[in-house]
C-alpha cells in the first residue's frame, strides 16, 4: 500500500547526548499529528526518519514536512535492492529526470552503513554513474554538481537526488512554552517562528480596539496565527478587548500635568503597552506559559530603545524574550517572506499601537515616571475585565492539511 518513501534528514537535535530520544520522541510525536487521518507511516531508525505513504498522500506529506520545525530536509527515495544494478537502475532514473529539468552534472556519495555489503563506499561512488556517463546524459561535477546523489546502503538500499532545505531547529515542544504578543505587524510572527525553531510552544495574544480597530484588522491578526501555526503543529490565540484601557490612557494623559518636564501624552505607548505586558502576564500565568514572546527591536521605533523597554518590562511578571532585538527590518521581511506571513503582514490594517501613538514619543523613559503615570490610570479593574471577556480561537496544522491536501472529509471531531 506504501508505494513512496521519504528520507529526513535530523537536524540540531542529532548534537544531544542522553536525552536524545526525548527530542526524536517528540519530533516524531510532531510528525504524526501533522499526518494524523493522512494515509502515511513514519518511522525513525538510526537517527534517520523515514515516511512511507501512498502516492495519493504525497501533497499532504510534503506539505507536512516543509513545515515540520527539527528536521533539515527531506528527499523522496528510491527503494531498491541491495546490489550494483540496482543502484545504477535508481541513479539512472534520477539522472533522466534531472536532465529534463535542464541539470548538467552530477555527483554520487555513498553511505554505506550495512559492512555486509560486498562494495565499498568508495567502490559505489565510481561504478553507480557509470549508465548515465556511458549515455552521455550528465558529466561528473565533483564539487558544484547540479545533481547530488545520495546512496544509503542500511537494511535496504536508498538512492535519492537533491534534498529539500527546510525549518532546521529542535522540534516544537522540547523548549517549553511562551505566549506571544501578536499584532498586524511584520515583526511578532516572525518573532514567534524563531522561536518556535528553538523548540518552544507558542500561544497568541491580540489586543482588540474596537470600533477603532476595525473587525478585517482582527481577521488579519487570525490569519497570522493560523500561518505559523503551521509551523508550531497548533496554537491558540487569546483576543482581547482592550478599547476602555485605551480611552483611559489617552484621557489620563491629556489631562496629567507634565513629568519631570516631558508632557504625559508622549508616554501614551508606552503606558498602553505597559497595560499589554499585565494583561499578558495574567493570560500567561492562566495557560501555564513560562515567559512572553514579542517581536521588538532595537532602535526600530521610539518604543524600542533600551530605556523604553526596561519600561515595558518592568511590569512583566514572567521572563520577556525578545528573538528580533538584534535583527534590522530586512532581515525581518526575508524571514516573513520565507514563512509566508509577509503578504497577509501588509495588508493595509492598522493595529491599536499606531492609531493611538502621540505625534512626539517619549525616547528614553525612566521606569520611575512611567509607573508614575500608570498608577495614575487605576485600570487594573479595566485589564482584569479584558481579561474575563477575551475570546479564544484555535488554528492546527493538521486541519489545515485536511482542509487543501485531504483525501476525504475532515474527521468529524473537528468539523
Amino acid at each position: 500500500m506504501y508505494t513512496v518513501t521519504y528520507l529526513v534528514q535530523l537536524g540540531e537535535l542529532t548534537l544531544k547526548k542522553s536525552n536524545i530520544k526525548e527530542f526524536e520522541k517528540r519530533l516524531v510525536h510532531n510528525l504524526n499529528l501533522y499526518l494524523e487521518g493522512v494515509k502515511s507511516r513514519v518511522k525513525l531508525v538510526a537517527g534517520r526518519m523515514y515516511v512511507e505513504c501512498p502516492e495519493e498522500s504525497c501533497p499532504a506529506v510534503e506539505f507536512a514536512l516543509n513545515h515540520l520545525i527539527g528536521i533539515t530536509g527531506w528527499a523522496r527515495a528510491i527503494v531498491c535492492e541491495k546490489n550494483l544494478e540496482s543502484i545504477q537502475a535508481a541513479v539512472l532514473q534520477l539522472a533522466t529526470q534531472a536532465k529534463e529539468k535542464g541539470a548538467k552534472t552530477f555527483k554520487i556519495d555513498c553511505r554505506r552503513i550495512d559492512k555486509s555489503f560486498p562494495m565499498t563506499s568508495y567502490e559505489v561512488n565510481c561504478e553507480a554513474g557509470g549508465p548515465v556517463f556511458d549515455q552521455g546524459l550528465l558529466t561528473v561535477d565533483v564539487h558544484n554538481p547540479d545533481l547530488f546523489v545520495r546512496v544509503e546502503i542500511r537494511e535496504k538500499c536508498y538512492v535519492y537526488g537533491n534534498a529539500e532545505k527546510v525549518c532546521r531547529g529542535l522540534p516544537v515542544g522540547t523548549g517549553g512554552k511562551g505566549l506571544l504578543l501578536l499584532s498586524g505587524g511584520l515583526d511578532s510572527p516572525v518573532a514567534g517562528y524563531r522561536m518556535m525553531r528553538r523548540g518552544m510552544k507558542v500561544e497568541c495574544c491580540y489586543f482588540h480596539a474596537y470600533p477603532y480597530t476595525s473587525v478585517e484588522a482582527q481577521e488579519k491578526v487570525e490569519h497570522l496565527a493560523e500561518i505559523i501555526s503551521l509551523y508550531g503543529v497548533e496554537t491558540h490565540i487569546n483576543v482581547i478587548p482592550f478599547t476602555d484601557v485605551q480611552m483611559r490612557i489617552k484621557e489620563v494623559t491629556r489631562t496629567h500635568e507634565p513629568v519631570n518636564g516631558i508632557q504625559a501624552e508622549a508616554f501614551s505607548t508606552l503606558l498602553l503597552r505597559m497595560a499589554m505586558m499585565r494583561c499578558a502576564s495574567m493570560v500567561a500565568k492562566h495557560i501555564k506559559c513560562q515567559c512572553l514572546i514579542t517581536g521588538e527591536s532595537l532602535g526600530q521605533v521610539a518604543s524600542q530603545t533600551v530605556e523604553n523597554m526596561e519600561v515595558t518590562e518592568s511590569m512583566c511578571e514572567l521572563p520577556l524574550l525578545r528573538p528580533l532585538v538584534g535583527m534590522d527590518k530586512e532581515e525581518i521581511v526575508d524571514t516573513a517572506i520565507k514563512i509566508g506571513t509577509y503578504e497577509t503582514s501588509i495588508l493595509p490594517y492598522e493595529d491599536c499601537c499606531v492609531l493611538f501613538s502621540p505625534r512626539h514619543p517619549v525616547l528614553r523613559a525612566r521606569v520611575e515616571d512611567a509607573k508614575l503615570l500608570y498608577d495614575a490610570l487605576d485600570c487594573e479593574s479595566m485589564i482584569q475585565e479584558a481579561f474575563d471577556k477575551r475570546e479564544i480561537k484555535m488554528f492546527n496544522a493538521r486541519n489545515y492539511i485536511w482542509d487543501n491536501y485531504g483525501t476525504s472529509p475532515r474527521p468529524e471531531k473537528d468539523a
